[in-house]
C-alpha cells in the first residue's frame, strides 16, 4: 500500500470511485482540470499494485490549505484507509508551511466529522444549503495547523 501523486491514467479510476461514493460527484473533466490546470490543486492516490483504494485533492494557497474532496473506495472503508490519507494530506500542508487546513463536510456524515475531529478540526461554522443534490447544510471544519509559522 502506498500513496503517490495522481496519474493522468488514475482518472477513470477515481471517477468511477467518486460516482459510486457521491449523489452529485465531480466528473473526469473536473478530475482532469484539477490535475492539469488549477495550480494550488494537489491529488493523491492511495493504492496497492492492481486498484486504487482513495484519493484525495488538497488545494495549498499560501498560508492556508482546504481539502476539496477526499473518498475511499465503499468496500475498502471503516480500515484505516481514510486516516491513511488525511495524514498525508496534513503532512503536505504542514511541509509547504500551511498555518490553517480546512474542509466542507455534510453535517449527515458522522463518520467523517468523526475522522477529522480526531485530527483536529473543529466546526468553525455551518454554510447553509451547500449541497445542490438536496440542500443539505455543511460544516466549515478548521484545524491550526501545529508547524505553522
Amino acid at each position: 500500500m502506498f500513496i503517490e501523486p495522481l496519474k493522468k491514467e488514475d482518472l477513470k479510476e477515481i471517477t468511477d470511485i467518486e460516482e459510486s461514493l457521491i449523489e452529485t460527484p465531480w466528473r473526469l473533466e473536473d478530475f482532469d482540470y484539477e490535475l492539469n490546470q488549477n495550480p494550488f490543486a494537489h491529488l493523491f492516490v492511495l493504492k496497492d499494485q492492481q486498484q486504487i483504494f482513495g484519493y484525495v485533492d488538497l488545494w495549498i494557497m499560501y498560508e492556508q490549505a482546504q481539502i476539496s474532496t477526499i473518498g475511499v473506495r465503499r468496500d475498502k472503508q471503516s480500515q484505516g484507509f481514510g486516516q491513511q490519507l488525511l495524514s498525508y494530506a496534513m503532512k503536505i500542508a504542514e511541509q509547504s508551511g500551511v498555518e490553517v487546513m480546512s474542509l466542507e463536510v455534510r453535517q449527515s456524515n458522522q463518520h467523517a466529522i468523526a475522522l477529522y475531529q480526531k485530527n483536529g478540526f473543529q466546526i468553525q461554522s455551518i454554510r447553509k444549503n451547500y449541497y445542490q443534490d438536496n440542500h443539505e447544510d455543511a460544516y466549515l471544519m478548521v484545524k491550526e495547523m501545529e508547524g505553522k509559522r
